[in-house]
């Protein structure tokens, strides 16, 4: 299999839904065959997509030498979506923009620009035996399985959300209708603390779902389950993170980023449970 760059350069400008600054950032074709992140408000340093750089702090983030950018999953699953495996990635500042804060801006642009091959080289890592990640209530359990299947599970005291669960096998097209368009979600009662500890500076009405104790503030919702949807790009992103396509079932429990994160690094520290095929 060859693997994949976009056609023509693609320039975005946002808010950091974290840092609450305005953001550059421009997806560069690359012939590398690799997906490398390179900041450039300061001196140029690179950061290469590898799950062991990777953190989860209220979003998924690479960090080398005291360099980080943060909140690289809703791109990382768009690229996934379309299978982009080499791209230089500049970032004006410490965050990817969250735009509406879902995945959609940035596969609407990539599929006005297309793919072209670099060469051959593109990989698959195969889940070869089944293993589980749990943290309290939550889980993630990993199987073999053809293709790329998600379950996911949500479950919020909140009488707009509840209970929520979907089911699928993640194609470009299942990503592009069905999870891209997915805003993230946060909760009126959560801000002064996130704001407190540095994040959601930049959240607002246009990049987030917002609840209060009842209801949605900011609807229409774009899905009925539109809140385990979001879940599952971030799952999709987070798993990106390997910088090639996976093969595997996936059934996620109240999961988040930080299980998201140490299944993939479980995955790279025990080949015995996921091996790369060409």
């Amino acid at each position: 299999m060859e693997k994949r760059t976009i056609g023509k350069e693609l320039n975005f400008r946002g808010i950091g839904i974290h840092s609450g600054k305005v953001v550059d950032l421009a997806l560069k074709p690359s012939d590398s065959g690799e997906i490398v992140f390179r900041r450039t408000d300061g001196d140029g340093l690179e950061i290469p997509l590898d799950p062991r750089s990777a953190g989860a702090r209220n979003s998924s983030y690479l960090a080398v030498e005291g360099c980080r950018i943060q909140t690289v999953e809703h791109l990382l699953a768009a690229l996934s979506g379309f299978g982009v495996d080499s791209l230089l990635i500049e970032v004006g500042g410490g965050e990817v923009p969250i735009l509406d804060g879902s995945a959609l801006p940035f596969v609407e642009a990539l599929a006005g620009t297309g793919t072209r091959p670099v060469g051959p080289g593109k990989k698959v890592l195969k889940v070869l035996k089944r293993f589980v990640i749990e943290a309290e209530e939550a889980s993630l359990e990993v199987l073999p399985g053809p293709g790329f299947q998600i379950s996911y599970v949500i479950d919020f005291d909140h009488p707009a959300v509840g209970k929520q669960e979907i089911d699928l096998m993640v194609t470009e097209g299942t990503f592009r209708a069905g999870i891209a368009p997915a805003r993230t979600f946060g909760f009126l009662k959560d801000v002064p603390e996130l704001q407190r500890q540095g994040l959601a500076l930049g959240g607002s009405f246009a990049n987030a779902l917002i609840l209060d104790a009842e209801k949605v503030v900011n609807g229409p919702l774009r899905f009925p389950d539109e809140f385990v949807r979001h879940k599952v790009l971030d799952l999709v992103g987070d798993l990106y993170l390997l910088g090639c396509p996976i093969s595997g079932r996936f059934v996620a429990r109240k999961a988040g980023h930080g299980l998201h994160l140490q299944a993939v690094k479980f995955l790279l520290d025990h080949p015995e449970y996921g091996a790369y095929q060409e």
